[in-house]
């Protein structure tokens, strides 16, 4: 198999990108959010694509044919993204896609897709999906809260947690995982709650949290909704009462919620901007050199659509062909290096770094990291 790194000298990188795709014969197509609650993340995941995208025909391609990129908005409803990755498929002749988007969306390309063409799943989300021709980069919560809860729990001094997200599968099937993880480490859950997309006002769920007595907070929210209740949270006082944990707090989500209101705010993730380590710092760079230094920034989730394009490679370079039979055969103990560190597929899941970092103060800065962890919720074959 080629080696398929993704780190490259940062002039070559700027070079590619505005020299532009030679002679294109492999059309990916990559699933973005660029609108509804997770359009903040949008930019940055196009950037990230657009970069992994230019390494990878640096190193010669995909079995020697270049790739090209082609993009759609998944920010819609499901039944509507279904449509614009049909549209992809059999009108553009897309051969494979890359998706960071929501667990619905995902749910309904599945069926849309019937395994007949490789697709990789990129964010942060509940687990145990598992069809043919599926591949999941994302964090799962066993990866995000088995390692850290106990940790937070002891390093900070909590036990009673309130746990709040948005009413969908990926907060409620998060929040059955901690509810183990918190009984587990001698911790009791005081509250529980899941708040519609609609809500942008969280006075009544904040005073629950007061008078329920958490000196703990499991934040499930997405994009705005999370800045939205962090930001009442501060204004509060709750800070001083609780410290907090986002499984989706990322970069952009934090400069939302501002310097002021990020006091005690951690974030569990297998990525950050801060991360020291040499593919880390070489991938930063390479961005900031093709897109500048006022592009979006780094974040985890944009970043996955970046480690996702690197797996599609490594696993179509594996199967010798972007057969589904081939790389679900090829993919079981795949390792490969991307910005995250050394991973490798188990059930067609990533083992991976998880980093919890502290937001206080208004930049993420690492706590400690969790070295190759693995996803209970992953595939059984």
């Amino acid at each position: 198999m080629k080696k398929i790194t993704g780190l490259l000298a940062s002039t070559a990188v700027a070079l590619a990108l505005t020299g532009g795709v030679a002679s294109a014969e492999i059309k990916i197509g990559v699933l973005v959010p660029d609108s509804g609650p997770a359009g903040l993340f949008g930019p940055s995941t196009r950037n990230a694509a657009m970069l992994a995208a230019q390494q990878i025909n640096a190193q010669g391609g995909i079995n020697g044919e270049e790739i090209e990129l082609i993009f759609a908005d998944v920010g819609v409803p499901p039944a509507e993204a279904s449509q614009a990755a049909l549209r992809l498929w059999k009108g553009d002749g897309v051969a494979a896609f890359v998706g960071m988007h929501d667990s619905a969306v995902r749910e309904a390309l599945l069926g849309r897709f019937n395994g007949q063409v490789p697709y990789v799943y990129t964010p942060v989300y509940e687990g145990k999906s598992c069809a043919s021709g599926l591949y999941v980069t994302g964090e799962t919560p066993s990866q995000q809260l088995a390692p850290v809860i106990p940790y937070l729990m002891e390093a900070e001094n909590v036990s009673k947690w309130y746990l709040i997200g948005h009413d969908y599968n990926w907060p409620r099937d998060t929040n059955a995982l901690a509810k183990e993880y918190i009984a587990e480490a001698g911790g009791e859950v005081v509250g529980e709650e899941y708040v519609p997309f609609t809500v942008a006002e969280f006075d009544s769920s904040l005073q629950r949290i007061r008078e329920s007595g958490a000196d703990a907070v499991l934040i499930t929210l997405v994009g705005g909704g999370s800045v939205g209740f962090n930001v009442s949270f501060a204004g509060f006082g709750l800070d001083d009462q609780a410290i907090r944990l986002g499984t989706l707090i990322e970069e952009n989500t934090l400069a939302g919620i501002g310097a002021d209101n990020a006091g005690r705010l951690f974030s569990s993730s297998g990525y950050f901007s801060s991360i020291q380590t040499e593919a880390a710092a070489t991938f930063a760079s390479d961005y900031t050199a093709a897109f500048g230094a006022d592009a979006p920034p780094l974040n985890g989730l944009g970043q996955s659509a970046y480690e996702g394009l690197m797996l599609l490679a490594a696993l179509a370079e594996e199967a010798g062909s972007l057969d589904v039979a081939a790389m679900d055969a090829a993919a079981e103990g795949l390792t490969w290096r991307t910005p995250r560190g050394d991973n490798t597929m188990i059930g067609r899941h990533m083992a991976q770094t998880i980093y919890l970092a502290d937001g206080t103060g208004g930049a993420f800065e690492i706590v400690t990291s969790f070295d190759a962890v693995p996803s209970s919720e992953a595939c059984d074959g």
